[in-house]
């Protein structure tokens, strides 16, 4: 925030105070006084822009392609279904377990393992009163979905190494995932629907725990899907 001309711009400092103040926020005291004396924001037209420039050195779009090239080398075919993928964490997953399954079917034997990459942020609404984030709820509902199907693994992460208010990062997945949770008498639906997709995963040992990346680019998500014998 810059000072400048307050006259018509009051208004957007009110504003911003107005939500500050909702949302229980207390700035530094520069900033306080700078919008309580109705402080003109820095506008897209302002000239001092002119000695400004943005570079970005992270984006998510550079995660997924650096992840495209490692599994490239490694001898798979990459497919990229976006870096900006959106919605309910559990619809996503639902969509690209039938993605993944249309994928497989069409594939050969001897075909190259087939890699699905996306980024994005997804959300999580609360029914339940579990704890968990949107990659865990994702990878729990991609495992739910895919009920065992064989030659599919999957991995969702949070890029910043933080999935929802725990230092998990998400989880990962594969085919034994939902046997092994039955052999320790845990349920994956009633964990989808009460939102405890990192007590679920934690039981099985299956959380990624990275601790902080210091880079975040979104989530990222991974299918790796394998043709039948």
């Amino acid at each position: 925030i810059a000072s400048g001309p307050t006259v018509g711009h009051r208004g957007d400092a009110a504003r911003a105070l107005a939500a500050l103040t909702r949302w229980g926020v207390v700035p530094p005291p520069s900033v306080q006084s700078f919008l309580e004396a109705g402080g003109d924001p820095v506008r897209p037209d302002d000239p001092r822009l002119a000695r400004v420039e943005n570079v970005v050195i992270a984006a998510p779009a550079r995660s997924l392609e650096a992840a495209a090239e490692a599994a490239r080398g490694a001898g798979c075919a990459v497919e990229i279904l976006g870096d900006a993928l959106e919605g309910e964490a559990r619809d996503l997953a639902a969509a690209h377990a039938d993605l993944a399954r249309a994928r497989q079917a069409a594939m050969a034997p001897g075909d190259p393992p087939l890699l699905l990459l996306s980024g994005g942020e997804c959300t999580v609404t609360r029914r339940g009163d579990g704890v968990g984030g949107p990659n865990a709820e994702y990878a729990l509902a991609l495992a739910v979905a895919l009920d065992g199907a064989e030659g599919i693994d999957a991995i969702a992460c949070d890029t910043d190494g933080v999935d929802g208010a725990a230092e998990v990062a998400g989880a990962v997945i594969g085919p034994s995932t939902l046997a092994e949770a039955g052999r320790l008498g845990s349920d994956p639906a009633r964990a989808l629907s009460t939102n405890d997709s990192h007590g679920f995963f934690a039981a099985l040992g299956a959380q990624v725990v990275p601790g902080p990346t210091l880079t975040n680019v979104n989530d990222f998500r991974a299918i790796l899907i394998r043709p039948q014998p």
